[in-house]
């Protein structure tokens, strides 16, 4: 018997899975909520904050930790939400970015950098990152990884 497949992550004839779709509308929400919040930081923490809550574990234990992070490393960053992710921005640019494994049914979750966050190195370079438990080691490379995309 084939092995039946959830609905949510299979893409249709019409292009998008339903996880795609509920992200895209997700966005359109907070492009509507961007407008109203301008540069109200503590509403986008509080948005930030809220997606994680909303999170399984281990995702929002990692999603927390993350948070901590990346305020402690880069303060100056601006905590929103992205396509329903946690995100943090400069000059209302998106510089990193959690994906829950449970956002998109993935085995990690990950951590992603635009094209604005400065990782550049050499002619190819990583912009984002599998995540399945955050070590000390693994949180130095955060730190650092973070420190460089904002520098």
């Amino acid at each position: 018997m084939p092995e039946s497949k959830d609905k949510s992550t299979v893409k249709t004839d019409q292009g998008f899975s339903d996880f795609e779709k509920a992200a895209m509308k997700e966005r359109a929400k907070e492009l509507k909520a961007e407008e109203r919040m301008a540069k109200n930081r503590a509403a986008g923490e509080k948005e930030l904050l809220a997606k994680i809550a909303e999170m399984p574990e281990p995702d929002r234990a990692i999603g927390t930790r993350l948070h901590e992070i990346i305020t402690a490393t880069a303060p100056h960053l601006f905590p929103r939400t992205w396509y329903g992710m946690p995100a943090y921005a400069k000059d209302g640019k998106v510089i990193c970015f959690f994906q829950n494994a449970a956002k998109f049914n993935t085995r990690y979750s990950t951590l992603g950098f635009n094209e604005d966050a400065h990782l550049d190195e050499g002619a190819m370079w990583p912009t984002s990152f599998g995540l399945k438990e955050l070590t000390p080691d693994v949180e130095k490379k955060i730190m650092d990884l973070v420190k460089k995309a904002v520098s």
